[in-house]
């Protein structure tokens, strides 16, 4: 079984925690016996895939296999299309070690819920929206790229897995996947 769970921010991508400041997976009555394949942080949203079948896990995250990951990322500032280089070019190092290429986009207007808490808005300072694809998940990677360019994030959500990118998952919710969506995952 896999189930796609939509995490809202604030929420652990584990079932226990040392910590009463942030909810768990417990909090949304997953069928027993499934875990996270993979993480987001607490201060991060999106799809998280969970799964009672335990060799997923390595298929999707081993950095061999080069498995694709897509976020939608705000960031402070109005970013520019040159902004994006670095990313796509390969060509930052974050905490001394060199990030392989990614796909980087700029995005209009993206149809998203609002997230609870809102994040802050600067009256003067605006706000644009990108669209990362990465093969490779180094620990809070995406912040540590958007900083790296300059453009600090806001707000950071995984919006597809391989080519799995659900739409009828609100935030807060999960579903079982169709087989046909779990061939796009490995797409």
């Amino acid at each position: 079984m896999i189930i796609a769970f939509n995490k809202p921010f604030g929420v652990l991508s584990q079932f226990t925690s040392d910590s009463s400041s942030y909810r768990t997976l417990s909090d949304f009555n997953f069928p027993k016996g499934v875990y996270p394949l993979g993480r987001l942080d607490a201060d991060s949203e999106g799809l998280l895939l969970l799964s009672d079948e335990k060799h997923i896990n390595n298929v999707l995250l081993h950095p061999d296999n080069a498995h694709k990951r897509t976020y939608w990322v705000q960031v402070e500032g109005a970013i520019q299309d040159s902004d994006l280089l670095p990313i796509r070019k390969g060509t930052l190092s974050i905490q001394g070690r060199k990030l392989l290429p990614g796909n980087a986009e700029i995005v209009n207007n993206p149809d998203i819920e609002p997230r609870n808490p809102p994040i802050r808005v600067r009256k003067y300072i605006p706000d644009s929206w990108i669209s990362l694809t990465l093969i490779e998940g180094k620990n809070r990677q995406v912040r540590r790229m958007t900083a790296a360019i300059g453009y600090p994030t806001l707000r950071l959500i995984r919006v597809a897995i391989g080519n799995f990118m659900p739409k009828d998952i609100n935030i807060g919710t999960w579903r079982e996947i169709t087989s046909k969506e779990f061939d796009s995952i490995f797409a």
